[in-house]
């Protein structure tokens, strides 16, 4: 036995966890708003945000407030019962969306694992068996369990894992031709999220994602958005998808949804939905009268606070910003992205920035090796951005 007050949490960590994740060296012991404190009070402004899941910032009153209370009522009882705040959230989900039904589970790779069953069962009941293959894009990222794992396009991901699941070919992202190749009659459902985000932050070009919903129709084959990591807001609209005047049948949703605690819904239109009956598709913890009533309320403070109205002005300016960064560093190859998921491609490894941003007091991630990823809260404001855009400069200032 090892005296734990004598160990650093990073010597427990190392020592007793599992070591699946690269962490950068710094424990997080306290958040407010836009900023995190390590364990030896130094301050950093967070353009993470727990990937893409703090929209409304850290220790946000009203998260606190609504936490508070409805611990002191019901955390959890099982679907086994009714509970209001899963009523009400269901309804608020389903009246700002396309959707007529929600079913609620813990995280994203859950929801898309949901969506894909809810895929495959409907296409068995319709089509009798004849239709199970899944479309998936290259570069896609949906989840970590074996089903979602076997849907991400991204050989790395699913390196060892071997005999992956059955039933999933892919095509590359805007590319409409390859898709119609692919869309034979043994295709029950296209899953895409409508704006890459582990992939590079890679957006669709003008017209793609009209082409895959007519696609999908004309083949009779769903569409499936993963909205996880680009929904509820973050984009400048309260779904991706909104950008582009497109609608799918089966939509997925986490990590905002409740700005920390584990949440995750999937939503559907009435038809599909039937194919989820009683003992269908089941889970504990989904949708917890604790985690809803938190989501309930973050999601009433996205419509009617104006966060997503901020997040559109500041992503601008922000993309602004890095934009003016391209044009003086010619190692900058792109900026990309919608609201506040932006990407700054750079034409060597990123990681170096990363760590430079760190010791400066900024937290920024890295995904494709070169593209830097920008998700910080919504409620991020202009100066803070200024702030993280002078210390870009100075950083990359020093690759030159």
């Amino acid at each position: 036995m090892t005296n734990s007050q004598n160990e650093t949490t990073k010597d427990m960590a190392d020592r007793y966890m599992f070591q699946t994740y690269s962490r950068l060296p710094v424990t997080l012991v306290r958040g407010d708003g836009c900023r995190v404190w390590d364990e030896d009070g130094r301050e950093y402004l967070d353009f993470i945000s727990g990937i893409a899941v703090c929209a409304l910032g850290h220790s946000s009153p009203l998260v606190t407030g609504v936490l508070e209370e409805q611990s002191r009522k019901l955390i959890h009882v099982s679907n086994l019962f009714y509970t209001r705040p899963q009523a009400e959230l269901s309804q608020l989900l389903v009246e700002n969306s396309f959707a007529d039904r929600v079913f609620f589970c813990n995280s994203g790779a859950e929801a898309n694992e949901a969506a894909i069953k809810l895929a495959r069962r409907y296409a068995n009941e319709k089509y009798e068996n004849q239709r199970h293959v899944i479309i998936s894009m290259e570069n896609s990222f949906h989840g970590r369990t074996m089903a979602t794992l076997s849907a991400t396009g991204q050989k790395k991901i699913q390196a060892g894992y071997d005999p992956l699941l059955q039933g999933f070919k892919f095509v590359p992202f805007n590319d409409i031709d390859r898709l119609d190749e692919a869309m034979d009659e043994s295709v029950c459902a296209v899953i895409m999220e409508p704006l890459q985000g582990e992939g590079g932050i890679v957006c669709p070009q003008s017209g793609f994602l009209k082409d895959v919903r007519r696609l999908c129709a004309e083949r009779h084959a769903l569409l499936i958005f993963d909205e996880v990591q680009v929904g509820m807001g973050r984009t400048g609209r309260l779904f991706c998808h909104e950008h582009y005047g497109v609608t799918p049948d089966i939509m997925t949703l986490a990590k905002a949804l409740g700005n920390g605690l584990p949440v995750g819904a999937m939503l559907s239109t009435e038809d599909i939905s039937r194919s989820f009956g009683p003992g269908s598709h089941a889970t504990t913890f989904g949708g917890t009268p604790l985690v809803t009533a938190v989501s309930l309320a973050v999601l009433k403070s996205l419509i009617h606070d104006g966060w997503i109205e901020h997040c559109r002005d500041v992503g601008e300016y922000f993309q602004g910003g890095l934009q003016d960064l391209r044009r003086k560093y010619g190692f900058v190859k792109d900026v990309r992205g919608l609201g506040l998921i932006l990407g700054m491609e750079l034409d060597r490894p990123g990681a170096p920035v990363v760590a430079e941003c760190l010791e400066e007091g900024f937290l920024i991630n890295c995904v494709q090796d070169k593209v830097l990823r920008f998700i910080p809260p919504l409620i991020i404001s202009k100066k803070e951005i200024d702030l993280l855009l002078d210390t870009l400069d100075r950083v990359l200032n020093n690759l030159n």
